[in-house]
């Protein structure tokens, strides 16, 4: 690996490396974090905690997470003067898999969201997010158990890579001349403008992601979700590209809706993932009145971004949602909400989305055993009213406990 200037590495523990196409997890693989800002450091320490004990639980010490701490957001500011340092970079590029608690984004011009730019400098195309309720915790909507949806995100490209210029700036002049005079498009003079590129490449490789955990995981549907009944060549393009992809790759795993209507009575057969496309706004409206009809989801990076919050508030809110950003190897597991500062050190926020996401880490390494004993300790705990003030105060009868506290009682449920 590129040398390491400001860090140093744990002398114990090996690196993941990628071979023949595969993860090879060594039993005490070094995983470099970062704990966050705001209430980064109270829930990356309830959440450690909760990590440690479900893989010794799971393995009796015979495998064991080698902790790297590495730095962005303040805590790098503070440190060495950069928000996102090169060496927390290179760390996650060599160790290959990281985890990381919710970041500022600095206020001023010329600086984007951290979370984007570590997704655009590691290549990290697929931002994924299941979604699911776990029984005791309050919700909005009548039927949070019908929810139980993945999401895929595709984060390289559409209107995040920030290709815009603002109002009355010399470049958004000389853009809207040019596409005045070549393509005879109408811009008023005092607009921001904007590039949203989407492309085959970034869309089948999304898809093919989506397709492949639904595959492996045996669920029943991939919906492309888009708005290409208005932006054809993008949004209309992302469906089109996305299809060309399960016929191409997956035509023996996958069955579409007009073959389940012709050639099976309108009832996917068994061993096929249907998939299907619905526009953007009635993927809202579905997943609100009818959730079960949507398993796996593939999507651009805006709507996925809707899409996920959304659905996310109908089981308990933000807090509640797990996330990863994946390349065909490399993965960063985070946590999904913001950096709340007001809680900052108080030992009081919710940490289940950082939790999560350290269990979908676990089964991203193998250790299946370690996440579900996780899952389990969450269950329970949920189950006994045992929560942090933002679902207790929706409650009744709940014990309302710090972070720490909670982390100790999902600990003690795991067994």
């Amino acid at each position: 690996m590129a040398v390491l200037e400001t860090l140093t590495p744990p002398k114990e523990g090996q690196r993941i490396e990628i071979r023949d196409n595969h993860l090879q997890v060594p039993d005490h693989p070094i995983v470099p974090f970062i704990e966050g800002d705001g209430t980064g450091p109270d829930i990356w320490r309830a959440s450690q905690r909760i990590f440690d004990a479900a893989v010794k639980g799971a393995y009796g010490g015979k495998k064991r997470l080698v902790w790297f701490e590495v730095y962005a957001g303040e805590k790098a500011h503070s440190t060495y003067g950069n928000w996102l340092p090169e060496d927390t970079l290179r760390a996650f590029q060599h160790y290959v898999v990281g985890i990381k608690g919710p970041l500022t984004t600095p206020i001023g011009g010329g600086f984007r969201s951290l979370n984007v730019s570590l997704r655009q400098l590691l290549d990290l195309y697929a931002c994924v997010r299941p979604v699911r309720w776990f029984e005791g915790v309050p919700s909005p909507v009548k039927h949070p158990e019908w929810v139980d949806v993945v999401i895929f995100r595709e984060n390289s490209e559409d209107i995040y890579v920030g290709l815009e210029h603002p109002s009355g700036s010399p470049e958004a002049k000389k853009l809207i001349e040019f596409v005045r005079r070549e393509f005879n498009w109408k811009v008023r003079d005092d607009a921001g403008v904007g590039l949203k590129p989407m492309s085959a490449f970034g869309t089948k490789r999304l898809v093919r992601k989506a397709l492949r955990y639904a595959v492996d995981r045996h669920r029943k549907s991939v919906t492309i979700v888009h708005k290409g009944n208005i932006m054809k060549y993008t949004e209309g393009a992302f469906a089109k590209w996305g299809y060309e992809l399960a016929r191409e790759e997956f035509g023996g795993q996958t069955v579409t809706w007009d073959e389940v209507q012709k050639s099976y009575g309108g009832k996917a057969p068994a061993g096929k993932v249907l998939i299907q496309d619905y526009i953007a706004d009635v993927t809202f409206q579905h997943l609100l009145t009818r959730p079960r009809d949507l398993d796996v989801i593939a999507t651009g990076n805006l709507n996925g971004d809707y899409i996920s919050d959304a659905v996310a508030a109908q089981v308990g809110g933000i807090g509640m949602a797990p996330g990863a950003n994946l390349s065909d190897f490399h993965a960063i597991f985070e946590a999904t909400h913001g950096t709340a500062p007001k809680y900052a050190n108080l030992d009081k926020v919710n940490p289940g989305s950082l939790t999560l996401s350290g269990v979908m880490m676990l089964e991203y390494l193998g250790w299946n055993e370690a996440a579900s004993l996780i899952v389990r300790g969450l269950e329970k705990t949920f189950k006994q009213k045992v929560v942090t003030y933002d679902l207790a105060r929706l409650m009744d009868g709940a014990k309302e406990v710090k972070t720490s506290e909670f982390a100790s009682a999902v600990i003690d449920n795991m067994g």
